[in-house]
């Protein structure tokens, strides 16, 4: 699971809420124009998001695997059928182009992760969002910055205590009840650690937070989003302006 990574990188220097923008901006292309084109667009953005924040696409293979696993079965079980022909390769090829619009918007967001810190993104977001929604989502998205990446090394610890103690010779129900009940406590007890904390802190909704401010480049950014969220409409204009695919 990729976290922050203090760095010099351009993706580092930018704005919280210009990456985001990037990011919603890329959402709404791929999944608005499911075409060729649409796909190309997708893959330059992430390529450029991936060389700006200097992040290897396989670190984020290798961090995000049970994701792509995830997506990789979609075309499998979208062509299989119950009879003749056992597979059909419409619906396969349906399913997968349903699965590569998602790869971009996952790089794109692990160069997010990679290159941001929590209390910027909690900050961006409660400057996006007025009131106390913005508050409540700023709290909520930095708990799960800050827990999630902890619950995972908890189930990975939880897994290497089984291996060691000759668990992979017990039935695969067996191990996946033990790994999944230990790590069940383990997450429970972490969480009224963190509910104890927060109180022993005197956790203030609204606390001081990073200042944040707009560069030329950061400007640039949100243009680059605004026109990737335009782009679906864009491409759906006469032939005169973008031809159709």
């Amino acid at each position: 699971m990729l976290t922050y990574e203090p760095g010099d990188s351009l993706a580092h220097g930018l704005d919280p809420r210009g990456k985001l923008a990037v990011q919603f901006g890329l959402a709404v292309a791929v999944f608005g124009d499911p075409t060729v084109r649409g796909f190309a667009v997708g893959g330059a953005v992430a390529l450029g998001a991936l060389a700006a924040g200097r992040l290897s696409p396989l670190r984020v293979v290798r961090a995000y695997w049970p994701v792509f696993l995830f997506l990789s079965v979609g075309p499998v079980v979208g062509g299989a059928a119950l009879g003749e022909p056992w597979f059909r390769v419409g619906p396969a090829v349906e399913s997968l182009r349903s699965v590569a619009r998602v790869v971009p918007v996952v790089f794109v967001s692990a160069v997010y992760v990679r290159t941001t810190p929590v209390r910027e993104t909690r900050a961006a977001i409660q400057l996006t969002v007025p009131g106390k929604i913005g508050r409540l989502f700023g709290v909520g998205v930095g708990l799960v910055f800050r827990f999630f990446p902890v619950v995972l090394r908890d189930l990975r610890a939880t897994r290497r205590a089984v291996r060691a103690r000759a668990g992979e010779r017990r039935p695969l129900r067996d191990r996946v009840e033990r790994i999944l009940t230990r790590s069940l406590q383990r997450s429970f007890l972490r969480a009224d650690r963190l509910t104890l904390a927060l109180r022993a802190r005197c956790f203030a909704w609204n606390p001081t937070l990073p200042p944040l401010a707009f560069r030329r480049r950061d400007y640039l950014a949100t243009a680059l989003g605004v026109a990737l969220a335009a782009w679906p409409l864009v491409a759906r204009l006469p032939g005169r302006f973008i031809p159709v695919a």
